[in-house]
């Protein structure tokens, strides 16, 4: 993908577009017309050419809005990315992470384009002669906080710290979520709700011993059957 002369996005650009309609409208066709080639034939169909021909918006309309063809993909994976919905409920620790679980596997096992985003920040891009830093720090920063917000809700809870301790709650989620990332990624197989439980009961058996106040240990027995705390 080509760039112009000057690929510095113009800090004006919010700020016409909520004074012009216009411009948001442009915008929006931009958009759609990435998304389109994106959804379609991937990162590669994305270029300047093709998306000005789909959305019939000039080329020079397209830097203003986006100072490079980076800064173009971004906006439009951030437009694509589907919502994570974190389970409600305040059952057992372990059932909530078995539910949150099966469910970014179902997302990342049905939706293309969040495969496609994680592909295409994992390959280098910053690296890229063309890239523009900054729209992929920005949307890396929301793929990550889609991703982690829910388990740092569960993860960091009052019940979650009491049963397993202190522990480092981003190489949790790797735990978590990485073999799903990977099983996806290179075809190996599809992630169900039984692997979710097999992976919550791994990472569950190999937290830090926690003692409860009767001696008991709370690793020696099933992960839904912990004895209740004798205060006496």
């Amino acid at each position: 993908m080509t760039e112009p002369d000057s690929a510095a996005a113009d800090p004006r650009t919010v700020a016409d577009e909520q004074a012009d309609p216009r411009l948001a409208r442009s915008r929006n066709r931009l958009l759609d017309a990435a998304s389109h080639l994106l959804s379609t034939g991937g990162v590669e169909a994305v270029t300047v050419d093709a998306v000005t021909r789909v959305s019939k918006v000039a080329r020079a309309t397209l830097y203003r809005h986006f100072g490079s063809t980076t800064q173009l993909l971004a906006a439009t994976f951030e437009r694509l990315l589907p919502h994570v919905d974190t389970p409600t409920g305040d059952g057992p620790v372990r059932d909530q992470l078995i539910a949150l679980l099966t469910t970014q596997a179902d997302l990342v096992e049905q939706a293309p384009v969040q495969m496609t985003t994680l592909a295409w920040l994992a390959m280098g891009t910053i690296g890229d002669d063309h890239t523009d830093p900054a729209a992929v720090t920005s949307l890396r920063a929301r793929v990550i906080e889609q991703y982690r917000q829910p388990f740092d809700r569960i993860l960091t809870g009052p019940d979650a710290r009491a049963m397993l301790g202190e522990f480092d709650t981003t190489f949790a989620i790797i735990e978590l979520l990485g073999p799903i990332v990977f099983a996806r990624l290179t075809g190996l197989r599809t992630i169900d709700h039984d692997d979710c439980a097999q992976l919550v009961d791994n990472f569950l058996a190999t937290r830090p011993r926690v003692a409860v106040g009767n001696g008991t240990d709370r690793r020696s027995v099933p992960v839904t059957e912990y004895p209740p705390v004798d205060n006496g």
